[in-house]
């Protein structure tokens, strides 16, 4: 079985399990997605792929470079909903780029898209990449995950959009708030933690003062952070995601290790305690350069 036919079983499933993401279901009312490509059932043709995939939704919109994969001008559109986080459109990453090494992506593009779920896929000679979205106004709302036939790992460089910039939060400490452990195993309450509370870098943007964000990494290690950039090397198979919102803040335990077809985890609902973070970000909380 071809690694597309093994994706595409996949992708089916998971396009069914909406609860596999990470948002809130406030921010997600009556959300759904357009693409501005000539899409059939089978999703996008080789020869009908555009340069630029044009993805749109009620809460959010981006472009998708169709000879990666990756990601441009990934945008909150502010529609209202009860979770939003901005009120006016706000690009959130410039790109979100996957490094392919010298491979190419040859097949046609999949797509699944259904009730505010998205996936998009594409593969080539020892290569397979996949975008999970979700329309919602925040939470865990966008994944990439690369895998490769030699097993190595990609890098994902993130680079934010114009307003949004990257913060040691301060209310993650040092040093850390006085929670104390849960019991293991739980009960988790927002009275307890249920890992030790360590830094956190977080994003924010001026002008936007319910705005926040952290990139969410499963089975990756960040190589570069910068105010305004940070680079991650993500095993093959992991995968490279962004938190929106209330998600981005709170403690919750790390994702599962995964390295084949990994879903983003759901929220916590309330079981885990939310720090927060200060609004506006003190100036010595912020990485430089920007």
């Amino acid at each position: 079985m071809t690694y597309t036919l093994k994706l595409l079983a996949t992708f089916t499933l998971a396009a069914a399990t909406t609860s596999a993401f990470a948002a809130k279901e406030a921010g997600c009312v009556n959300g759904g997605f357009t693409l501005a490509a000539n899409v059939d059932t089978n999703g996008i043709a080789v020869a009908n792929i555009p340069t630029t995939i044009k993805v749109v939704g009620k809460y959010v919109e981006f472009d998708v470079d169709s000879a990666t994969l990756g990601i441009r001008n990934f945008t909150l559109t502010g529609a209202p909903a009860a979770d939003r986080l901005t009120t006016t459109p706000l690009v959130v990453f410039a790109s979100k780029s996957p490094d392919l090494r010298g491979l190419t992506l040859t097949s046609d593009v999949t797509v699944q898209n259904s009730g505010g779920t998205l996936l998009i896929a594409r593969s080539g000679p020892g290569i397979d990449i996949k975008i999970q979205a979700l329309d919602c106004s925040s939470g865990g709302i966008f994944q990439l995950e690369a895998e490769r036939a030699d097993l190595t790992a990609t890098d994902f460089t993130h680079i934010l959009g114009p307003n949004i910039y990257y913060f040691n939060n301060p209310n993650f400490g040092p040093p850390p708030p006085p929670l104390p452990l849960c019991p293991a195993g739980g009960p988790f309450t927002p009275s307890c933690t249920p890992v030790p509370i360590t830094p956190r870098v977080n994003m924010a943007a001026d002008g936007f003062p319910l705005f926040v964000g952290r990139d969410s990494a499963q089975d990756s290690t960040k190589i570069h952070q910068s105010g305004g950039t940070s680079v991650w090397r993500v095993a093959s198979g992991g995968r490279m995601g962004a938190v929106l919102g209330e998600d981005s803040v709170e403690v919750a335990p790390p994702p599962s290790t995964c390295l084949s077809h990994c879903q983003a985890q759901d929220q916590g609902k309330g079981r885990y305690p939310v720090l927060g973070f200060p609004s506006p970000v003190p100036a010595n909380s912020r990485i430089l350069p920007r």
